[in-house]
């Protein structure tokens, strides 16, 4: 069983991944990969809600992989103990040396001993598995105990144009971590009946956690998720969450798709497991959707153009079978 280390010539060893080819996790460290010039503004956005099964994990892989193949170089920092954004990058996770747990709890670790690039050029993993639930007592003799991920992420966040945090199902102390690191707060919200309900918990949470601990958190916007336009409950969920909450609510809505949900299970984002389904085209939507909200100035022709990851043919066919996919009642739930 291999240790998760740099070896000597500064190339992981390739025996992390599950069914990813040893290519492709042959990357150099960070002392030699990150030689570029730093990125002037490095967008922090948490994927969080303390309700599971709304599509976090879903929604922070895909993402982040949408991120990176729109020539972005983005870090998914998994910080949800359960582990499923590091698995859904192809990596095993119960062979891992370190993790985001030994970060948090050691500042003298290097984060090229943690970090890793494991399917995709231009996007980066801080990895985690079980151990992350000892944080939740590790953590509370430690000063400054809610600026953990905080100041980690402040030692390398200039290395990215973008970080992403999955987070835990919770509200203990890894999300106010989170919550205190983030510079921006996406939430995920599923077309169910409790949907609002649990979410005016969250946000009485992120009102406290502005307060107290980040007052430059803002809200970038809610995601309706497993969204199913034949059922009134999707389209009454979508209708209440845009009459509370408008403009923050994003134009892009994550379609139940069978695509989606087989993913992970092969440790691919689902635009490097299928391109063409409906899951890479919303979440491809929703990338550009969210770097025109926050860049404004910045045209997206060019760079899809430049990313071959990013030619997604139109869904005609994807939105004739759609119905069929949602007869089967999957989804994307992590």
């Amino acid at each position: 069983m291999a240790l998760v280390t740099n070896d000597t010539s500064g190339l992981m060893r390739a025996d992390l991944l599950s069914g990813v080819s040893r290519e492709t996790s042959l990357i150099p460290s960070r002392r030699l990969f990150f030689l570029e010039a730093e990125n002037p503004m490095t967008y922090i956005i948490a994927v969080s809600n303390q309700k599971g099964g709304v599509g976090k994990t879903t929604t922070a892989v895909n993402l982040s992989s949408c991120l990176a193949s729109l020539n972005r170089k983005t870090l998914l920092v998994d910080m949800d103990p359960q582990g499923n954004a590091t698995s859904g990058l192809g990596i095993d996770k119960r062979i891992l040396a370190f993790t985001i747990y030994d970060l948090l709890l050691d500042n003298s670790l290097p984060v090229d001993n943690v970090i890793l690039n494991p399917v995709q050029n231009n996007l980066f993993l801080l990895p985690s598995n079980i151990q992350l639930i000892g944080a939740e007592i590790d953590l509370l003799n430690l000063p400054g105990k809610e600026y953990r991920l905080k100041n980690l992420l402040h030692n390398i966040h200039r290395d990215f144009e973008f970080i992403i945090i999955d987070s835990p199902p919770s509200l203990g102390i890894l999300t106010i971590n989170i919550l205190s690191a983030a510079s921006y707060l996406l939430i995920p919200v599923q077309c169910e009946y409790y949907a609002l309900e649990g979410l005016s918990l969250f946000m009485e949470t992120m009102k406290r956690v502005k307060s107290s601990f980040n007052r430059n958190l803002q809200l970038l916007g809610l995601l309706v998720t497993m969204f199913d336009s034949r059922t009134n409950l999707s389209r009454q969920v979508t209708d209440d969450v845009k009459k509370h909450f408008g403009n923050f609510v994003f134009n892009t809505l994550i379609l139940r798709n069978v695509r989606l949900s087989e993913a992970p299970s092969f440790g691919k984002p689902i635009i490097l497991y299928d391109k063409n389904s409906t899951g890479a085209h919303f979440y491809m939507q929703l990338a550009e959707e969210i770097i025109s909200k926050l860049q404004p100035n910045v045209s997206l022709d060019n760079i899809t153009n430049n990313s071959p990851s990013v030619d997604i043919q139109p869904l005609s066919q994807e939105e004739a079978s759609l119905d069929k996919e949602n007869e089967n009642g999957v989804g994307a739930g992590a």
